[in-house]
């Protein structure tokens, strides 16, 4: 019986989704690898909230979701380094123009939970908002939710109350679990509504730990994923489950834990980072095999890395990066590391990919885990300031070809070929018969050489030229709508209908000559559409060739021959592959080249509506389905013409962005405070430090109270301390004051309200580069104010009665530490509970009795949350936020030379006036001579945006997000400058910088406006 297309369609799509249901199933269901008969066609559309259900399931190539094979190109984003949600949109439809299918997020929990059972979700810290954005952006999520997630935050992003409680982490211990069932109880209420099973939003996926390596070995590992599994399940959450392995080492793969039956819903997935310098391995189908290699620790499942090398953190004092900072992250990780990297792993048969990061953002406030700094730009392809950078060709092209090629989402390895000089990797579709070849220049020099295709009358020799440490991907035999490419030295972007025309789209290095064989049975006729091409008909064979860029976009039209659908074919060098934004409607698929970016395209009638953003000035050029007439670009009319290829082109450009002036900062004022070093400070509301055990890892000394700050519910930024001493000090020698910080720490000290002096940890080298926990003690010779106690106590028993000299001899130490960050525990071994803050304190010569008291941070900022304020003068008294009377202070020129030791607030106010329709990206510079040791706390209209370290660096530049930053309006900038005494301190020079300007962008709201 013959089968109309439609019907086989329909057969074939109602197998794939019984099958999917199957292996999504309970107890009894059949595992989901076991139907290798998905057959290869086109991705499912683009994921949204549309209420209806949807099947989630996979075999050993890919996801299947809803009978159609689904490759994931992701890419890392945490809205809680991005404290602007309207800025979320931004970021998340930059990444969908530019082939991203998927945004992964961490949710961490110490963002949202200030306190025992108090969780948080509005605000900056609505998670409900963003998976809606994401669901509108037409992305799907991935949900990392922890209870642990690293994420180089404080505490690998355990609250710091947990601290502080009974119970060892990442165990099954019952206090630990408690805490964390009722973390994962406020979260999956909100997930729940979101998962894409229901169609309640895009939610694909949910990882329920991270790099979990601690307990494998012993039996408390397994049961805490199983108790973490069946707490997710029981939550309602029903998409597939996962855990990102930390390497190669096959931990956690099905069947390793209990799930209480159910089996077909867990997924492998491991994570890498490797470095520049090194070769690209073979984690899956080209590798050693077995648990240890990547992929192939789980081959029934399809490759997964939750998490690849998208760039790489730097430390304080930035030696990672030879003090260069994230510019030297994103050279040494540039367009052709990725290229080479991730092609490299799609040929191990990885089809669910997650760069970490896409966009990395700002460790704004105490969110910093010790071992990176305020910005975690990362070297991303998006960088701090939101701007695309050239780093994102290879992301733009591949997830652009993932989602518009099918081919690739089920790939074999097939017989081995060889090009001289070059790794060579050869895949096959088992259904279509396309072929694929990775060629890889591991060397410092350019190679060409010669590929010789697989085929059955002997393979075509092509020869290739491929750069130093890059990476080229050559196809054959791949479906260019009704016609059949035989091969093209340009890889393969996307291919697809749009209106009454087959589109190809290939890519490739500016000013190569890419080749393009066709294969042709019948003569077609050909046009040159762009006067760079060229063609030729030899036998059956349609040869193009064009040079990439020198033109611009190249158009060569083939119709008639075989096929009666004209197949359009585009050549574009990388830069203008940036340019080229394929768009799916619900009338059919749109094509638009030119602007910066496209963020939205709907069809209107015969009008193509446009929104996006242009940089510079730009042509607009619009493929769509029939009908179409019209363009308007932002809300505005474009006039167009008819151009040859059927598209609509733009008879003049779109405007650039203006660039806007900024202010000079002036009229600063200041104050100094610090008045809990002086005897006379009143700090009887102060909490007592008299406990005698806790839970920290860190012992408590024989004899000595805890003083540990995150005892006493002190958990960020800078705590003090007032010790009253009782007895005679007239032969004390000198202080010691252990401390323990995470890394730049600091401690001063005063006794009697002199200045004992200072104390800072070393700035890490490589071999402290990872180390998350800083212990030193601080000697203090009192040698200066001894002669004054004693003749101070000689004056006191001539004169004053037993009482009065008593009293007198009373005195009064003041500390004040910066405490840091706590370690991330990464090892499970508790060590995000070493103590903060001092440990010990004795006196050398004397033994007074000491009472402690302890002051750090208030109540968290209802806005703002429990990460932004410490313990400082100023913060608890409010000098930081925007509303604050200073009319008092002293008024102020910087730069500034001061000497002393303590803390100075400068605050001053400026307006912008950004023009509307323009997004445009600010930083706040801060510049001084390395040589003066001083640190200021960034406060803009009450955000703690980062902590600048004059003398350590690397950073210099702090981005301040719109919506924090009024950029039509108001902005109060307050400086909380803390110096340890050691020489001048400044500020020095501090400016505002544009660091990016784009016609267009996103409405901001600001992130204090009620309705947020």
């Amino acid at each position: 019986m013959a089968l109309s297309r439609r019907t086989f369609s329909a057969l074939a799509g109602s197998a794939a989704l019984g099958f999917a249901l199957g292996g999504s199933g309970g107890p009894g269901a059949p595992a989901a690898y076991a139907a290798r008969t998905v057959p290869t066609g086109p991705a499912p559309a683009p994921p949204r909230a549309d209420g209806r259900r949807h099947a989630i399931g996979h075999d050993q190539y890919s996801l299947v979701v809803d009978g159609r094979r689904l490759v994931v190109w992701s890419g890392e984003l945490h809205p809680f380094r991005l404290p602007s949600p309207s800025l979320w949109r931004d970021v998340l439809e930059k990444m969908r123009a530019h082939g991203y299918n998927t945004v992964s997020v961490y949710v961490a929990w110490n963002y949202h939970s200030p306190a025992p059972g108090k969780y948080d979700f509005t605000g900056v810290r609505d998670l409900d908002l963003f998976l809606r954005t994401a669901a509108e952006t037409g992305l799907y999520v991935i949900l990392r939710p922890g209870p642990y997630i690293n994420a180089e935050v404080d505490a690998g992003g355990f609250p710091g109350w947990l601290t502080a409680t009974e119970g060892s982490a990442r165990t099954t211990d019952p206090t630990y679990l408690g805490h964390v069932d009722a973390w994962l109880t406020a979260v999956n209420r909100i997930v729940r509504r979101h998962q894409h099973t229901d169609g309640g939003g895009t939610v694909l996926l949910y990882q329920i730990e991270n790099e979990y390596d601690g307990h494998v070995a012993d039996p408390s590992g397994p049961a805490y994923m199983s108790h973490l599994y069946k707490k997710v399940r029981a939550d309602g959450i029903d998409v597939p489950l996962f855990h990102n392995d930390k390497g190669r080492n096959g931990y956690w793969i099905p069947g390793s834990f209990d799930t209480g039956g159910e089996t077909g819903k867990w997924l492998y997935g491991f994570d890498g980072y490797p470095a520049p310098t090194q070769t690209p391995p073979d984690w899956g189908d080209f590798g050693i095999g077995g648990l240890k290699g990547g992929a192939t620790a789980s081959p029934r499942t399809p490759g997964f890395v939750p998490e690849f090398g998208g760039g790489w953190f730097d430390p304080w004092g930035g030696v990672e990066f030879g003090g260069k900072g994230y510019a030297e992250s994103r050279r040494t990780r540039d367009a052709a590391y990725e290229r080479r990297f991730y092609l490299t792993n799609l040929a191990n048969g990885i089809t669910l990919h997650n760069v970490y990061m896409t966009y990395g953002g700002t460790n704004w406030g105490w969110l910093p885990a010790p071992v990176v700094y305020t910005s975690y730009d990362y070297g991303a392809a998006i960088d701090e300031a939101r701007n695309v950078t050239p780093k994102i060709t290879p992301m733009h092209q591949l997830g652009h070809l993932l989602q518009r090629v099918p081919d690739f989402a089920k790939l074999e390895r097939a017989a081995d070929v060889h090009a001289d000089g070059l790794k060579t990797y050869h895949l096959t579709n088992p259904d279509t018969q396309a072929h694929v070849y990775v060629l890889r220049n591991d060397g410092a020099s350019e190679v060409t050489s010669t590929l010789k295709t697989h085929k059955r009358d002997g393979g075509d020799e092509i020869e290739v030229t491929v750069p130093a440490k890059d990476a080229r991907l050559i196809t054959t035999g791949l479906s260019l709508g009704k016609r059949k490419l035989r091969y093209a030295t340009a890889q393969p972007m996307a291919v697809f209908t749009a209106g009454r025309q087959d589109i190809a789209l290939f890519t490739g290095r500016y000013g190569e000559m890419a080749h393009l064989v066709l294969e042709c049975p019948s003569e077609p006729f050909v046009q040159r559409l762009d006067a760079e091409a060229a063609w030729v008909y030899d036998q059956g064979v349609l040869h193009v060739t064009a040079p990439l860029g020198q033109g611009g976009l190249t158009r060569v039209l083939v119709q008639r021959g075989e096929s009666d659908t004209p197949l359009l074919l585009l050549f574009a060098d990388e830069a203008t592959s940036l340019r080229l934004f394929p768009y799916d409607t619900p009338s059919g698929t749109l094509l638009v080249y030119g602007p910066a970016l496209l963020r939205h395209a709907k069809l209107s009638g015969g009008t193509v509506q446009l929104t996006g953003d242009t940089v510079g000035p730009s042509g607009v050029e619009v493929w769509g389905p029939r009908g179409i007439t019209s363009v308007t670009w932002n809300g505005r009319p474009v006039q167009t013409r008819v151009g040859l290829s059927e598209s609509l082109v733009a008879t003049s450009d779109l405007a650039g962005a203006p660039k806007p002036a900024l202010p000079v900062l002036s009229g600063w004022r200041r104050k100094a405070e610090n008045p809990e070093s002086a005897m006379a400070f009143d700090d009887s509301s102060w909490v007592v430090a008299d406990k005698k055990t806790s839970f920290s890892t860190t012992p408590v000394p024989d004899g000595q109270p805890v003083l540990f700050a995150d005892d006493y519910g002190f958990h960020y930024g800078d705590v003090w301390y007032r010790g009253w001493v009782d007895g005679d000090l007239a032969d004390l020698e000198s202080l010691s004051l252990a401390y323990s910080t995470g890394t730049q720490g600091m401690l001063m000290a005063w006794l009697d309200g002199e200045p004992l002096g200072s104390h800072r940890m070393p700035v890490p080298d490589t071999k402290t580069v990872r180390q998350g926990s800083w212990a030193a003690t601080a000697e203090f010779s009192v040698a200066g104010l001894r002669k004054k106690w004693k003749k101070e106590s000689e004056e006191a028993s001539q004169n004053a009665s037993q009482k009065e000299r008593r009293e007198q001899r009373r005195h009064v130490l003041s500390v004040l530490v910066r405490r840091m960050q706590h370690d991330m525990d990464g090892r499970s071994l508790d060590t995000h509970k070493v103590a903060r803050g001092l440990t010990a304190v004795t006196f050398k010569g004397a033994a007074p009795k000491v009472s402690w008291r302890i002051q750090g941070e208030t109540a968290p900022d209802p806005v703002r949350g429990p990460l932004n304020n410490g313990g400082l003068y100023g913060e608890r008294q409010g000098w930081h936020l925007p509303g604050f009377a200073d009319g008092g202070w002293e008024p102020a020129e910087l730069p500034r030379a001061d000497k002393g030791m303590g803390v100075t607030w400068y605050r001053t106010g400026f307006k912008l006036a950004v023009p509307a329709g323009v997004d445009a990206s600010v930083g706040l510079v801060l510049e001084d001579d390395p040589a003066r040791a001083y640190r200021v706390q960034i406060f803009l209209n009450g955000w703690n945006l980062g902590q600048y370290i004059n003398d350590v660096g690397p950073q210099h530049t702090f981005v301040l997000p719109n919506g924090i930053l009024r950029t039509r309006g108001a902005n109060t900038l307050a400086l909380a400058v803390l110096s340890d005494g050691t020489s001048e301190f400044g500020p020095g020079v501090v400016r505002l910088e544009l660091l990016g300007s784009a016609a267009g962008g996103v409405p901001v709201t600001s992130v204090d406006s009620p309705g947020r």
